[in-house]
């Protein structure tokens, strides 16, 4: 199954990179490049892979009990942020208080599990 847009960090007419921008610097040029291998083979999985492990972290971390729950929200959650981080620069301040407010909920649900309040 085909996805629309090419590949992550391609360079199609008008395209500003993989994080919406070019020269990138410091610590997000060092993530970007960190995160091109990854990027692109996740992008070559069928679709409904990555959607079936994010249902089954969410099932764990929802479902589960003490630290394996906890474990499968923060894989949740450093997802999120790592997704967050790489497309910061392209989004709109809803989009960015929505990822903010997600990897948050799902970092505090995380936390309350090992504490067991959750």
């Amino acid at each position: 199954m085909e996805r629309g847009g090419g590949m992550p960090g391609g360079r199609a007419t008008g395209s500003a990179g993989p994080a919406g921008r070019d020269g990138a610097t410091g610590l997000r040029a060092a993530v970007e490049r960190w995160s091109a291998a990854p990027v692109v083979f996740l992008h070559r999985l069928p679709r409904w892979v990555l959607l079936a492990a994010v249902f089954g972290l969410l099932v764990l971390g929802m479902a589960g009990t003490g630290r394996a729950a906890a474990a499968g929200l923060f894989v949740l959650a450093l997802f999120l942020g790592w997704f967050a981080y790489l497309n910061w620069p392209v989004l709109d301040a809803s989009g960015r208080l929505l990822r903010v407010v997600a990897t948050t909920v799902l970092a505090g649900f995380a936390v309350a599990r090992i504490i067991g309040r959750f």
